[in-house]
């Protein structure tokens, strides 16, 4: 059977499985950066050939998701035209989903442009680190039935981290999660397409990073509500320690992947697929 967005309901419920945890630990989101200014230099592609490959390699070592993005949103960047986006990523995703099609693709972008055209390409979630600032979002997700990730920023990514304020961090996200998952399914959105990410990094100091991550899944109005965390590399790991570079963090990151697993966390958006893969097959028999 078929829905109105010509979803199957077996890749629907692929879909769904995909944004909840896998026998108590975190399904894997492969990053694939079709751009040349990701923090991670380790992480860019930069041609189309490169980003498949890549991406290609993660669902083998065992990715649930790959999320193609083509702008980078790191502190500082600058942005990218919604046309120049859309030609870095559409080729990408097309190719993955025609050597894939059982795969699950994230396309990371802002944009409801730039999403309508990744998931025409053949993407099942939109990855929105803006948390639907774009209100065209919500009927491009709505059109196409897809999965949506919501995600916290406060200010933009070039400014975002110029003396970010909050009165109390940990209840100030947790409301404009629930303030925008709501508004999504009040307009008919199926609660279970929908999953949240505090923004680790987004617009906030070391100290509501680590009250974001102390708090794990109670950002979300209840147990049921799908959570992601972006931690892979991100200065909070250099902060911890004390490595400056993100060469250097691969360590500190599965540390925090750990911490994912004890806190209950649906999603872990990785750069080192095969590393968090490992971790977790040593970590089960002790589950």
């Amino acid at each position: 059977m078929v829905t109105d967005s010509g979803v199957s309901q077996s890749r629907r419920k692929r879909i769904v499985d995909g944004l909840n945890q896998n026998d108590g630990f975190p399904q894997i989101m492969g990053i694939i950066n079709v751009t040349s200014d990701s923090f991670f230099e380790g992480s860019r592609s930069l041609s189309s050939e490169d980003a498949i490959e890549r991406a290609l390699a993660m669902w083998d070592s065992g990715a649930t998701w790959v999320d193609i993005g083509g702008e980078s949103t790191r502190p500082g960047a600058a942005p990218v035209d919604e046309e120049s986006e859309i030609q870095r990523v559409v080729p990408v995703i097309k190719a993955l989903r025609k050597a894939n099609p059982e795969g699950l693709i994230s396309i990371d972008t802002r944009h409801a442009s730039v999403a309508h055209e990744g998931l025409k390409a053949g993407a099942d979630m939109v990855n929105d680190v803006s948390g639907l600032r774009d209100k065209a979002m919500i009927d491009t997700v709505r059109e196409w039935e897809a999965a949506i990730c919501i995600m916290h920023m406060q200010g933009e990514p070039g400014t975002m981290q110029s003396k970010p304020h909050y009165v109390n961090c940990v209840e100030e996200v947790t409301a404009y999660l629930a303030e925008q998952r709501s508004q999504l399914i009040g307009q008919g959105h199926p609660k279970e397409l929908i999953c949240i990410d505090p923004g680790i990094g987004f617009g906030k100091d070391h100290t509501h990073n680590l009250a974001l991550l102390q708090a794990g899944k109670s950002i979300g109005e209840d147990t049921s509500v799908s959570v992601l965390w972006g931690v892979s590399r991100k200065r909070i790991v250099g902060h911890l320690t004390g490595h400056e570079h993100a060469d250097d963090r691969l360590a500190g990151t599965l540390g925090l992947a750990a911490v994912a697993v004890a806190k209950g966390i649906d999603l872990l958006r990785v750069h080192d697929v095969q590393e968090h893969v490992d971790l977790f097959l040593t970590m089960k028999p002790f589950d």
